[in-house]
């Protein structure tokens, strides 16, 4: 559920790949049963596409890293989180355009 430049974001790699990155991270907090999950995987595939040189977008499953969703006070989902050197300085709950997030990562990075 994942395309060629969206990132499998775990508890293992949260560090390297989000906080250390280097780069601005939109990370899409979802899980394999969740329905506007599903409808807003296409955009954030499409996003990583088109952002793959400024922002890394990588997906964490809450199911199986429960520890990230705890720690960012995720309670529903789809969440995107916006990172800036490696802290969260954007979120959007639910699906949303991708337009709307656009703007959000144009306006951050």
């Amino acid at each position: 559920m994942a395309g060629e430049n969206v990132v499998i974001v775990s508890e293992d790699n949260f560090e390297s790949q989000v906080v250390n990155g280097g780069q601005p991270a939109l990370v899409d907090f979802w899980a394999d049963w969740c329905q506007p999950c599903k409808m807003l995987a296409p955009i954030v595939e499409e996003l990583a596409d088109e952002y793959k040189d400024k922002v890394l977008v990588g997906k964490v499953n809450v199911d199986d890293n429960p520890a990230i969703a705890t720690k960012f006070g995720i309670r529903g989902i789809p969440t995107l989180l916006l990172f800036k050197d490696g802290k969260v300085v954007q979120q959007l709950v639910g699906v949303k355009s991708k337009a709307e997030i656009q703007k959000l990562i144009d306006e951050t990075v």
